[in-house]
């Protein structure tokens, strides 16, 4: 399963080294915006399962508590991912606020809880140093996270109604009726976005702290990388929509999403292979 899921992280970052880049004044074809979600749905699938698989097994050291959390904070970015591609490519539509951004804010709050679970397992005590080192980073995760997604003409606009893209003959009535419904808090959601970034760049470094060295933090270790990549390209994917003209989604930085995916699976397969490894040898002991 590790081996699996590093290949499949390796051919996304090829993927995205090959066809990222368009042509000046050219648009992406279909079929990149289709693999991308592919690439990140098996990824998030897969990790889902993995963690569904620690959750019902007995042997987890970690408890199952934390590999549920993590496990639904999987499946929801799938579920998200799945209506936000609905969206685009099935309906040819851009919302500010799609069904979508439930599921995926939905993924924060059970990541943060699988994390501080795992943390609060191990009865973290930081020296003063670390705790200032903590605090350090929370505020550069927050003030990078604000800084990205929040436009210059933000508080001008602020509470405004965004107005509902016009109907088109292919898109349903249903449809647009959702995107109406739902443009009023566009600007909701854009910072529980930014809070839950900086609910995860804290809760990732208090894993690095709270798992660092030894053999059996080695799971929780690629958990924190899993955070980390999640907040880069939410990052990127901020800045881009906020300040770059016209951005087209699935630029390189984006593959960090996928990432993401593949080092929750690799975390998760190695806490149940050294779990089930250690109840073996306590039998035959």
């Amino acid at each position: 399963m590790v081996i699996a899921a590093v290949a499949w992280a390796v051919i996304a970052l090829l993927f995205f080294l090959t066809f990222s880049v368009a042509a000046p004044g050219t648009e992406r074809p279909d079929w990149y915006q289709k693999i991308t979600y592919i690439l990140e749905n098996v990824a998030f699938l897969a990790a889902a399962v993995l963690c569904f698989r620690n959750w019902r097994s007995g042997q987890i050291v970690s408890g199952g508590t934390v590999w549920l959390a993590l496990a639904l904070g999987m499946i929801s970015y799938f579920i998200g991912n799945l209506l936000l591609a609905y969206w685009e490519i099935n309906l040819g539509q851009e919302p500010d606020v799609s069904p979508g951004d439930f599921f995926f804010i939905l993924t924060y709050l059970f990541m943060g809880w699988g994390m501080l679970r795992a943390v609060i397992s191990r009865e973290l005590n930081l020296t003063r140093l670390q705790w200032l080192l903590l605090g350090v980073i929370a505020l550069a995760g927050m003030a990078v996270a604000i800084v990205s997604g929040i436009s210059p003409g933000a508080v001008e606009t602020a509470g405004e109604v965004v107005a509902a893209p016009e109907a088109a003959s292919t898109v349903p009535a249903w449809a647009v009726a959702i995107e109406t419904s739902l443009a009023p808090i566009a600007d909701l959601v854009g910072w529980l976005y930014i809070i839950g970034d900086v609910i995860l760049v804290i809760m990732a470094s208090m894993l690095l702290l709270a798992f660092w060295g030894g053999r059996s933090s080695l799971s929780w270790r690629f958990i924190a990388l899993a955070a980390f990549s999640f907040y880069i390209a939410d990052i990127w994917f901020n800045y881009a929509t906020t300040y770059i003209p016209d951005y087209q989604t699935g630029a390189l930085p984006e593959v960090f999403w996928i990432f993401s995916g593949c080092f929750v699976a690799i975390g998760a397969a190695l806490e149940y292979d050294l779990s089930t490894r250690r109840q073996t040898r306590r039998r035959r002991a």
